[in-house]
């Protein structure tokens, strides 16, 4: 389905709508509702829906391994668990809350959180798709597991995720991927080079989606086309300048209407990105990288800081939620590795950070401590009080 004109516009430069009159979801508890359990029927004395839920309460206040789950769930005071449906003389353990995590179906839990996290907000207007190598996961005789997200650019919630096992890769997981989200319609999808795909953009135009993809040398071809453009031309549509991790970087957009020989479906722009970096430190010794990519998106749907917005937000996945999972959670060097562990973890610490970012955490090290040392504030996040 074809975007209305200037829809794409008002969506990206206009202010989130106001929630206010809206009732909000239900809280976790609800959302986990349908979650399968994996544990046969007999002597269950928990339900999945409250374990995971309590899981996430103590992984929002900074637990990174079972161990220290079972510790929180342990520990904490029995207001706080009574509150999550547990009696507090009859706690799960640390091997069972084991046992049922690392056995979850891990795309079924990103999805059903991913889903209630994006009912409290405006929907996406844009998703990164990306990559990640969960490292700690690998064994002397197996490698590491591989996940693939899908990510809404502005609030960094983790909307659906897959695993990318290795019999497969993420080209041909990326439309299963999707496909855990219910409505794309005029969404824009961006994704790293590998992705460029002829068949990625046949599915996104089947689901009236719109999309932004880097090319490289992946696409040997498509990259020589768009390279030899007569860009030196083209004047300079959208500049900007950013500053980050001890560097910074100058930014200059060109966009090229295409009409004629691009062989790539559903492409409508060509655009150069030209960027230059320094360190701070050093601000006469400059890098230079051309980075080309391709869209759908026409003139009149997106204004070029419109292009270079999206452009940017493909990275929001890597800074604002992989780098939080790495740093602050340490995922690196976690060593589960049994069974669905690896992702239900990735999951959880996902749902974590997403429910911080919509709760206005910007510090999400300092909001772990903050929440260990009250629990009811964990409560609160995840709509129990």
């Amino acid at each position: 389905m074809p975007a209305s004109p200037s829809s794409l516009i008002r969506s990206l430069s206009s202010a989130p709508a106001s929630l206010a009159g809206q009732c909000p979801p239900p809280g976790l508890l609800h959302a986990l509702a349908t979650l399968p359990d994996p544990r046969a029927r007999r002597g269950v004395r928990h339900q999945v829906s409250v374990v995971v839920a309590a899981a996430v309460c103590a992984v929002l206040a900074g637990c990174r391994s079972y161990t220290a789950i079972g510790e929180w769930v342990t520990d904490v005071p029995a207001t706080t668990i009574a509150e999550l449906g547990i009696d507090a003389g009859r706690r799960p353990s640390e091997a069972m809350i084991r046992r049922l995590l690392q056995a979850l179906d891990a795309d079924r839990l990103t999805a059903l959180t991913g889903a209630w996290l994006a009912a409290r907000g405006t929907p996406p207007r844009a998703i990164a798709v990306d990559g990640k190598t969960l490292r700690g996961s690998r064994t002397t005789h197996t490698t590491a597991r591989h996940v693939l997200a899908a990510s809404d650019h502005a609030t960094g919630i983790v909307l659906a995720g897959t695993d990318v096992d290795a019999t497969t890769n993420e080209i041909t997981r990326f439309a299963p991927l999707l496909d855990q989200i219910g409505d794309l319609r005029d969404v824009v999808i961006t994704a790293d080079a590998l992705h460029c795909q002829r068949e990625h953009v046949t599915y996104l135009a089947e689901r009236g989606a719109h999309w932004i993809l880097t090319v490289k040398g992946n696409q040997p071809a498509l990259h020589t086309r768009l390279a030899g453009l007569p860009w030196k031309a083209v004047p300079d549509a959208h500049r900007d300048t950013g500053r980050g991790h001890g560097r910074r970087e100058i930014r200059a957009l060109k966009v090229l209407t295409l009409s004629t020989g691009i062989d790539f479906p559903h492409a409508a722009q060509a655009i150069q990105v030209r960027r230059r970096r320094h360190r701070l430190d050093q601000p006469k010794r400059f890098t230079t990288e051309t980075v080309y990519a391709i869209t759908d998106l026409r003139v009149h749907q997106a204004r070029p800081a419109d292009l270079a917005t999206l452009i940017r937000g493909q990275r929001s996945i890597e800074n604002r939620v992989h780098w939080v999972r790495d740093v602050t959670y340490d995922e690196d060097r976690s060593q589960i590795r049994t069974g669905t562990g690896p992702q239900v973890m990735a999951a959880l610490r996902n749902t974590a950070i997403g429910l911080l970012r919509t709760a206005g955490a910007t510090n999400i090290a300092a909001a772990n401590r903050a929440n260990a040392r009250d629990s009811t504030r964990t409560l609160q996040l995840i709509g129990l009080t």
